[in-house]
């Protein structure tokens, strides 16, 4: 992509109404537009962000057995009814009416439109378990089984996809006891990523901070090997403000340390909560009717961007992970109206391009320091730079943004470096 014809709004102040680093970094790098308060819509380099965080997520959702489905967000208010759920969320949840003065409802989860889906498709044990998910802005799966050691190894393997997908993305997310609010059940972990600017307050030991305490790459989905992994990290203790137990927290001294997060997923074992009510029952074994028993696992993708700025950032802007930065390379031209250089430029950029290298091109007609400022703000992980005097010795320099690492190297080891990444 050539800077010059790319839709990239930057702003060179801090706007007066962002108060944390993610939100001034992402209206600064123009990654987001403000439509009303609260509200924002997703310009090219973000939304390039937010498609590689959904595809990380979607993958692992995949590796885990999860069926990705997409349900409607108005519902039927009827539904919230047979859960008895339809009051818990207070005036927060939006209620209408339809042009048949039918009782809808804006849905903010999904446990009820699930549900009524299992009932009518799934009538015996033969047919479970199922493992269900939807994604857009906020990941929702949901798994269905039989009994309860059944339910417990679809939470046990949403736990470790979970992991994998922070992990991925060079995330320490820490799963952290938690409550379940109006999800309800009785067992909960919420993922947090720490950082100094998070809405949760939160209380966790401090093996959480080894740096190879994340390793399970080679863990497979037997219950025996998931429940190990799962036993290893709540072991260690971890918990929000809410469930906090400071008698529980005061047996590891000085260990634990309390801190501020940012919640990127969740997830919830409630057993027979919406089944019963809702009448989602099959046959057992024994022809015996049974309540499904169920859980839910949401993540915020949105959210996940915020939290990746926050944990990946410095005075000059965003640093990106590879795996979710909205470029590899950004290839900057010093010099646009030098015809050699830009002989040379755009002879590499087709090159990157061929090879498959995401690659952002400073084409413009601005001065180095406003192109190099770009190229920082907007975090892409690697720079190569094109100048008259690296054209005269046959190089060009590449600079690495998280290390700041400058080496000038050769045009053809540049290229083989990039297209081997």
């Amino acid at each position: 992509m050539r800077l010059s014809g790319y839709f990239l709004p930057l702003l060179r102040e801090n706007p007066s109404e962002a108060q944390i680093v993610s939100h001034r970094l992402m209206l600064r790098a123009g990654m987001i537009r403000q439509s009303s308060a609260g509200i924002y819509s997703w310009l090219p380099l973000g939304l390039r962000v937010l498609k590689k965080v959904e595809r990380i997520v979607r993958e692992e959702q995949d590796r885990a057995g999860a069926q990705e489905i997409l349900m409607p967000t108005i519902q039927p208010a009827e539904l919230w009814r047979e859960s008895g759920r339809y009051d818990d969320y207070g005036k927060e949840m939006l209620r209408i009416r339809d042009r048949h003065d039918r009782e809808m409802l804006y849905g903010p989860t999904n446990e009820e439109q699930v549900t009524e889906i299992v009932r009518a498709a799934v009538r015996s044990y033969r047919d479970l378990p199922k493992l269900r998910g939807r994604e857009f802005l906020m990941k929702d799966a949901y798994s269905f089984d039989l009994d309860i050691a059944g339910a417990r190894h679809s939470y046990n393997k949403m736990f470790v996809a979970y992991l994998r997908t922070f992990a991925r993305m060079g995330l320490q997310a820490i799963p952290m006891r938690a409550e379940t609010g109006p999800i309800g059940g009785d067992l909960s972990h919420e993922f947090i990523i720490l950082a100094d600017t998070g809405e949760s307050g939160v209380h966790v030991h401090t093996d959480f901070f080894e740096p190879d305490w994340q390793n399970f790459d080679d863990v497979g989905w037997e219950a025996s090997a998931l429940q190990q992994v799962v036993g290893r990290y709540t072991g260690i203790y971890a918990a929000t403000d809410d469930v906090h137990d400071p008698q529980a927290a005061a047996q590891y001294g000085d260990s634990i340390v309390s801190r501020r997060g940012i919640e990127v997923g969740q997830i919830f074992y409630f057993g027979d909560k919406y089944s019963r009510p809702m009448g989602a029952l099959v046959a057992g074994p024994d022809g015996e009717a049974v309540a499904l028993e169920m859980g839910s696992y949401g993540i915020g993708v949105s959210r996940l961007v915020g939290a990746l700025i926050e944990a990946n950032h410095d005075d000059a802007g965003i640093i990106w992970p590879e795996s979710v930065a909205p470029f590899r390379v950004g290839l900057i031209n010093l010099r646009s109206g030098d015809a050699r250089c830009r002989s040379a430029a755009d002879d590499l950029y087709a090159k990157l391009l061929y090879a498959g290298v995401e690659v952002l091109y400073d084409d413009r007609d601005e001065s180095p320091g406003a192109k190099f400022a770009t190229m920082d703000l907007i975090g892409v992980p690697d720079q190569l730079v094109i100048g008259p005097r690296g054209i005269a010795a046959g190089a060009v320099e590449l600079k690495a943004r998280r290390s700041g690492e400058r080496a000038e190297v050769p045009f053809d080891t540049a290229l083989d470096r990039l297209t081997a990444l």
